[in-house]
């Protein structure tokens, strides 16, 4: 998920960072110094961990840490741990509908109607007009969810279950902003819960059961899991830390089913960087699905980017494409990847912060994966 937040004061690099490399033994050839020099000037990023994974063809995947998983215990980040991956979990959606575009069971320009009709038959918003293209695009005028009155206490319902139907239900009760006119972009939490129930009706199975029998089992991911109810992370996991009233609160453990497909899933670095390198590597998607995916429009929320099928496309040197999907949760988790447009090269950032140095920390991050061999 993406919110909105207050700019707080920032929380200091603990300890030193600490790399750990991948069990196999790199290529021939393999060159560090990148990474290393990523890593020491990540530990001045001003986050209380950050779990990074890299892949690259000479040095395969490699895992690192930099600070503290857990600041009360003084366990370090080495890279293998588990984390809310937020808003990154839309482009795992975004694959799994393109999937059933390519199997024929969704059609991209169909109506939102035309899978759950009725549901969205407002004053100001109509199914009809509204294609599974610009849900996955957010292009479809849909406010988000998260601005209605309901989430304005951050804590009031931390523990609660909470329906994706509902999310819905909560965002037609709004108005219609300037940035949120159908065709023009306006980032909205409310189209991937919308899709993700669109999936359920056209399966029989929710999104969460689909992701894993799509993308989980076939990669083998063995670290990303749907959460539901669940509260805690799978251990070990890099807690998650804001700052209140001058005060730093632990708030790791939480009721995300509200996020559903906006951002509900738990992974590692390695499982995402292993998801994200075999979606653009061709593995997941068919030519003609991920030439849709990477159709774009211009994201005006990001300098410089621009927004397909549930991925980000960046372009920070002239021809050098990267792609990838940014997100940040309730309970502070933050997230930042990158992968070449051929899957070859890709970096991937848990991070433990709500707030920290977040241009810094995209500056190395675009330096690393431009770096890379």
């Amino acid at each position: 998920m993406r919110r909105r937040t207050s700019v707080v004061a920032t929380l200091a690099v603990i300890v030193p960072l600490l790399a750990v490399p991948a069990a196999s033994a790199a290529a021939p050839g393999c060159d560090t110094k990148p990474i290393e020099k990523a890593l020491t000037e990540l530990s001045s990023a001003d986050a209380s961990g950050i779990s990074v994974t890299v892949k690259s063809p000479r040095c395969g995947v490699r895992n690192a840490g930099v600070g503290l998983a857990d600041l009360k215990t003084g366990r370090k980040v080495v890279g293998n741990e588990h984390s809310r991956i937020a808003s990154n979990t839309k482009t795992w959606v975004a694959t799994v509908v393109l999937q059933l575009v390519g199997e024929g069971k969704i059609k991209l320009d169909d109506s939102v109607d035309h899978y759950l009709p009725g549901l969205i038959r407002t004053q100001h918003y109509d199914g009809r007009k509204i294609t599974i293209r610009q849900l996955l695009q957010h292009t479809s005028g849909l406010p988000d969810y998260l601005d209605a009155p309901y989430w304005e206490d951050e804590l009031a319902h931390r523990w609660d279950h909470f329906e994706p139907l509902d999310t819905v239900l909560q965002a037609l009760t709004l108005p219609p902003t300037d940035n949120s006119t159908p065709h023009h972009f306006s980032y909205s939490n409310t189209n991937y819960n919308l899709a993700g129930l669109i999936v359920a009706k056209v399966t029989g199975r929710s999104i969460g059961t689909e992701i894993k029998e799509r993308i989980i089992k076939p990669l083998g991911l063995r670290h990303t899991s749907w959460p539901g109810d669940r509260t805690t992370l799978p251990e070990p996991d890099l807690r998650s830390y804001v700052e209140r009233s001058g005060k730093v609160l632990d708030w790791t453990e939480w009721n995300v089913s509200g996020s559903d497909a906006s951002g509900a899933l738990v992974s590692t670095g390695a499982d995402v960087t292993t998801f994200f390198t075999a979606l653009m590597s061709g593995k997941l998607l068919a030519p003609a699905e991920l030439a849709e995916m990477k159709k774009t429009v211009v994201d005006p929320e990001e300098r410089g980017g621009r927004y397909g099928l549930g991925v980000e496309r960046y372009e920070s040197t002239p021809g050098f494409v990267t792609w990838g999907h940014s997100g940040f949760m309730e309970t502070g988790h933050k997230l930042r990847n990158a992968v070449t447009d051929d899957g070859r090269r890709a970096v991937t950032l848990l991070i433990g912060s709500e707030e920290f140095k977040e241009e810094k920390v995209d500056s190395i991050l675009r330096e690393l994966i431009r770096d890379l061999r």
